[in-house]
């Protein structure tokens, strides 16, 4: 039997809130169940440091923004409406330095297990706030496109750049179809159902922005300065071990 949800009242007698319209920027992290909980914590430090320099960078401020919310392996923005933040943008500018700062990271780690590769999804839609996070049918979509088997394959063959692209149907018909941004080729090769609607979703390896950055942005730290973490050699078999040794 049917329900028309919209019509049903809370418990407390309230309508839903109003929906709200917000660009949608997801990002994740591959393999992080492959790493050990402290490499994960440093993990999570240095992609943190990174996203809030890029969106600095871009131009996208506190006043921008949502507060980041936080999704274990992997960080979702979401962008207010506002003229200073198009979405040429996050394609134009947030990505680019993104990319180039996940590579100037990556060359400058002492181990593979520091290093860090992103999946990236940009979406836009109506998004609810409950007082305990933000949801919708719009939020669903793009993490759906984000973690899509697609998108994962397109990164581990991905072998020079560390981020890829994947943006909703909608994004690509108004913005990437109609030639606002010039980042490469995207090609439709994700499709994915949401309650009962197909969605699909082009990919794209975004092209690194200019490595003279603002002088506002800072250099990369090195993301092995903390005491508490160490890569060490270990087991018979040679394979690399990772471990927190805190204190010592």
């Amino acid at each position: 039997m049917g329900i028309r949800l919209a019509a049903v009242r809370t418990l407390h007698g309230r309508a839903p809130a109003a929906p709200m319209y917000r660009s949608i920027v997801a990002v994740d992290l591959e393999g992080s169940t492959k790493r050990t909980n402290p490499v994960k914590g440093e993990l999570r430090r240095v992609l943190y440091d990174l996203l809030e320099r890029a969106l600095d960078a871009a131009g996208i401020s506190e006043e921008h923004l949502e507060p980041l919310t936080d999704r274990g392996d992997g960080v979702l923005v979401l962008i207010r409406p506002h003229d200073d933040v198009p979405k040429t943008v996050l394609f134009g500018r947030l990505m680019p330095i993104l990319t180039a700062l996940l590579l100037e990271h990556n060359r400058a780690v002492s181990h593979p297990a520091l290093s860090l590769r992103l999946r990236a999804v940009v979406h836009a839609g109506e998004v609810h706030y409950d007082g305990r996070g933000f949801f919708g049918e719009d939020l669903d979509v793009a993490i759906r496109l984000l973690d899509s088997r697609p998108v994962k394959r397109a990164l581990r063959e991905a072998v020079v750049s560390p981020l890829v692209l994947v943006v909703s149907e909608e994004i690509f018909s108004g913005v990437v179809r109609q030639g606002y941004v010039d980042g490469g080729p995207y090609e439709q090769r994700v499709r994915v159902r949401v309650g009962n609607r197909q969605r699909r979703g082009w990919i794209n390896i975004p092209v690194p922005g200019n490595s003279t950055w603002p002088s506002r942005v800072r250099r990369v730290e090195d993301p092995v300065s903390s005491p508490s973490l160490v890569i060490a050699k270990g087991g018979g078999s040679g394979r690399v071990a990772e471990e927190a040794v805190a204190g010592r």
